[in-house]
């Protein structure tokens, strides 16, 4: 009998699969724990060997195909057995698309209709929308009317609706046609889609606001300095990162509302701290989330940042390990830039953008001798100037969670631990 491939269990809190690209084709020999296809989940690229050894009998899933955890997605077998092949039932093959978490399920409660009432009939066809199609169609504001559908019954895909929305957006003005020869087309990749997706429902669902301060970073490259070169004898790259995760963990402890993300209910408080790194990969960005990050001490930073780091470019990262984070740290500062005004994680409260830390000139106020007032924003002839590295942080909150104030004493926090490092 033909051997099911179906969606794996990628991770305790994964739901729902995309392929991204069949490394077989239907006819293909392919061996047991061979590479079979590439599933996406969460901008994570994983690579899904065969079951069984024999030949792809059949692919049910194609490629941009959102599946769900469990589903059937292909047949392997022997020759001459497509025929013994048994499809999913129809209520099976309709769910190929859902992918409702617990906590999506939660805000559809079930009806309180009496329990002998006759069961709504299920929609079928280009009737059924999966919620991934419905919310995509609501967001780019599409009548799916309009969309030709290649699923069973011609239910249009997610698949067709992201071609619908990529033709719709290269179609060129009509009083200003773009000639052909002089642009190219650069296919998407997923990460990127799904990057595109994430970061433009961010910006629709929070109100963005952004607070920047200036940090003296002397202590904290002093403290670097005199360790680096003990913990690479360790095999430890000792970054500038690790110090910035260890401010922001305790600062969140102080500030528990900034660990928090929206309800209509209520603001929901995380007990645990769990602060996900930016990562730029190839393709994109990745945020791999190092868990209970105040429960670590700085060699301990320094070992996550360094492991997630590197197998986030190595694409080894699994889908758990970039979920579930309670806010974000972006060092845009790595590549030169000084200042920037970062997109909140969704559904995190807020995300921290560092930029470049480099030597600038810092007036150092001095006591005034000469009977004037004492205001320290007019000169005396004590003041001075010295060279300091220095760094801007800037804070993106989402206003409905916090106002400026608590912004500000949150980010005027994570400044004062960099600035008394080791104090």
């Amino acid at each position: 009998m033909p051997t099911p491939v179906k969606m794996p269990q990628l991770g305790e809190t994964v739901f729902e699969g995309t392929v991204a690209r069949w490394l077989k084709q239907p006819g293909e020999t392919v061996e047991r724990q061979e590479p079979l296809l590439d599933i996406t989940t969460d901008k994570i690229d994983t690579e899904v060997p065969a079951p069984a050894a024999g030949i792809l009998l059949k692919v049910l899933a194609a490629e941009g195909t959102t599946v769900q955890v469990g589903s059937v997605i292909a047949y392997i077998g022997d020759q001459g057995e497509e025929n013994d092949i048994q499809e999913p039932p129809q209520e099976a093959g309709e769910t190929l698309e859902i992918a409702q978490s617990p906590e999506e399920a939660s805000s559809h409660p079930a009806s309180s209709a009496p329990t002998d009432a006759a069961p709504a009939p299920r929609p079928e066809g280009r009737a059924f929308v999966s919620p991934v199609v419905a919310r995509i169609s609501a967001e780019h504001n599409i009548d799916l009317a309009d969309v030709q559908g290649s699923g069973r019954q011609g239910r249009v895909t997610k698949r067709d609706l992201l071609a619908f929305i990529d033709a719709r957006n290269r179609r060129p003005p009509a009083t200003h046609p773009a000639s052909g020869e002089d642009e190219i087309l650069q296919p998407l990749s997923n990460m990127r889609r799904m990057i595109a997706e994430h970061m433009s429902r961010s910006v629709r669902a929070s109100p963005h606001v952004v607070t920047i301060f200036e940090a003296d970073m002397t202590a904290v490259v002093r403290h670097r300095a005199a360790r680096k070169a003990a913990l690479a004898q360790k095999g430890i790259g000792l970054s500038f990162t690790p110090y910035f995760v260890a401010a922001v963990a305790a600062a969140l402890r102080d500030n528990p509302t900034v660990n928090s993300r929206w309800t209509d209910a209520g603001l929901m408080l995380s007990r645990r701290i769990h602060v996900g790194i930016a990562a730029a990969v190839p393709d994109g960005l990745v945020v791999p989330v190092i868990r209970d990050a105040d429960e670590l001490n700085l060699l301990g930073l320094a070992r996550a940042v360094n492991d997630l780091a590197e197998r986030a470019r190595r694409g080894e990262l699994s889908p758990d390990e970039v979920r579930g984070g309670t806010f974000t740290v972006t060092n845009h500062g790595t590549s030169g830039s000084l200042l920037g005004t970062p997109i909140i994680n969704q559904p995190q409260a807020a995300i921290l953008g560092v930029g470049k830390i480099s030597k600038r000139a810092v007036v150092n106020s001095g006591a005034r001798t000469d009977g004037a007032p004492a205001d320290p924003l007019l000169p005396s002839p004590d003041d001075s100037i010295s060279i300091r590295p220095m760094c801007y942080l800037s804070l993106a909150f989402d206003h409905r969670i916090l106002d400026g104030l608590a912004a500000d004493t949150f980010l005027s926090d994570i400044v004062d631990r960099l600035q008394n490092w080791g104090a």
